[in-house]
C-alpha cells in the first residue's frame, strides 16, 4: 500500500511539473518581441477617389471584393499613405487629406494591415521636380516654415493616434533629393533643410518614439546621389531612422536588369555605411508587362531581403490598384477588367 502511495505521488509530482514547465514556456513564449516581418506594401492614396467614382475591383474567380482584401490576399501587409495639406478635389491630383488619410488608415490597420504615412508638405504632388509650399504657408517666414512643419506632422499624427491608429512608419519628405518646401528647404541650402527634417523628425517622435522615420530619395539604384544627400545629412546632423528608396527602371528608360544591381549595392551601402535601415518604398512596372514587372519585383524583393542583419525592411508598390481608364497612370498593376495583376503575385 505504501509502495502505491509513493508510486501516486511520483506520477503526480512529475505530473505537475511538466504543467508547470509547459505554462513557463508558454508565458516566455508571449513575452518575446515579435520576430522580424518583411513589410511588403501597396501606396493607395487613389482608392477612396476611385470607389467614389464607382470603379469595382474583382478577384480572379469574378467575384467582387474589397481591393484593400484582394491585396492582403495576394500577400500585401502594409499600406502607405499621402498626406497633402489643404488637397483640392481633383479626381487624381487631389483628396489625401487629413481626415481622409485618417479615415483610410483605419479602414487598412482594421485589416491587420501596417501602415506608413508620407508627408509631402504640399497641397498636391511633391517630387525631385516640384516640392511647391501649401498655399496657406506660402508667405511665411523660415522660421513660420519650421512650426508649420512640426504643427501639421503633429496634428495628422495626433489625429490617426485618437482613431487607434500608430503608425509603423512616417516620412518626412517625399522624394526629396533636392529639398522641400522651396525654396527655403532646398537641398542648396542644407542646414535650413535638416532643420525642416528634424522638426518633422522631433514632431513624430513626441506623438510616439517607436513610430520609424523615413527620409526618402528617388532613384534607388543612384548610389552617388544617394551617398552625396546622405553624407550631407549626416553634416548637418539630421535625425532620421529609414533611408527610404524610390525604384522605377520604366522612368529611367531601362529594363530593370540593367539596374538591378545598382539597387543592390545601394541597399547594401546605405545600411554599412550610415547604419541605417533600408527600404524601397516605391516601385513599379509597366502594367502591359505582365511577367517583366512580376520578374522585376522578385529581384527588388530579394534584394531587400539580402540586406545584411535584417536592415532591409520592405518594398512597396506604388498605386497598384491605379487602372490605366481611371488613372492614366502606366505603372499600375491592375487590369481593365477589375481584377489584379498576376504581377503582384510577387508578394505572395
Amino acid at each position: 500500500m505504501k509502495k502505491t502511495k509513493i508510486s501516486l505521488l511520483l506520477s503526480l509530482t512529475i505530473l505537475l511539473s511538466l504543467l508547470f514547465s509547459s505554462c513557463t514556456k508558454a508565458q516566455n513564449s508571449e513575452n518575446k518581441p515579435t520576430t522580424f516581418a518583411f513589410s511588403k506594401g501597396a501606396d493607395v492614396g487613389w482608392l477612396p477617389q476611385m470607389e467614389a467614382t464607382g470603379f469595382q475591383f474583382y478577384d480572379t474567380d469574378g467575384s467582387q471584393k474589397d481591393c484593400l482584401q484582394l491585396l492582403k490576399d495576394r500577400g500585401i501587409n502594409t499600406i502607405r499613405l499621402r498626406v497633402w495639406v489643404n488637397p483640392s478635389n481633383d479626381k487624381a491630383s487631389g483628396h489625401c487629406s487629413k481626415a481622409e488619410t485618417v479615415a483610410m488608415a483605419l479602414r487598412a490597420k482594421n485589416l491587420g494591415m501596417r501602415i506608413m504615412i508620407d508627408f509631402h508638405y504640399s497641397d498636391s504632388w511633391a517630387d525631385p521636380s516640384k516640392q511647391t509650399k501649401p498655399a496657406a504657408w506660402a508667405n511665411h517666414s523660415f522660421t513660420e516654415l519650421l512650426n508649420d512643419v512640426y504643427n501639421h506632422t503633429s496634428e495628422v499624427l495626433n489625429a490617426l493616434k485618437t482613431a487607434g491608429v500608430t503608425p509603423e512608419w512616417v516620412q518626412i519628405g517625399n522624394e526629396i533629393p533636392g529639398g522641400m518646401l522651396w525654396p527655403e528647404g532646398s537641398s542648396s541650402n542644407f542646414g535650413q533643410l535638416a532643420q525642416l527634417l528634424n522638426k518633422g523628425y522631433d514632431a513624430t517622435k513626441a506623438v510616439d518614439a517607436t513610430i520609424k522615420v523615413i527620409v526618402h530619395l528617388d532613384e534607388g539604384n543612384n548610389n552617388s546621389k544617394f551617398r552625396w544627400f546622405f553624407d550631407n545629412a549626416k553634416t548637418n546632423n539630421v535625425k532620421y531612422d529609414v533611408i527610404g528608396m524610390s525604384y522605377y527602371p520604366y522612368w529611367i528608360k531601362s529594363d530593370y536588369t540593367a539596374t538591378i544591381a545598382d539597387l543592390e549595392n545601394n541597399l547594401n551601402d546605405m545600411a554599412s555605411r550610415y547604419g541605417k535601415e533600408v527600404m524601397v518604398v516605391e516601385v513599379g512596372g509597366d502594367y502591359t508587362l505582365v511577367q517583366n514587372t512580376k520578374d522585376m519585383l522578385t529581384a527588388v524583393i530579394n534584394a531587400v531581403k539580402a540586406v545584411p542583419n535584417n536592415k532591409g525592411l520592405g518594398v512597396i508598390y506604388w498605386e497598384p490598384e491605379g487602372e490605366k481608364t481611371w488613372s492614366g497612370y502606366q505603372l499600375n498593376a491592375w487590369q481593365s477588367d477589375g481584377k489584379p495583376s498576376p504581377a503582384l503575385d510577387a508578394f505572395k
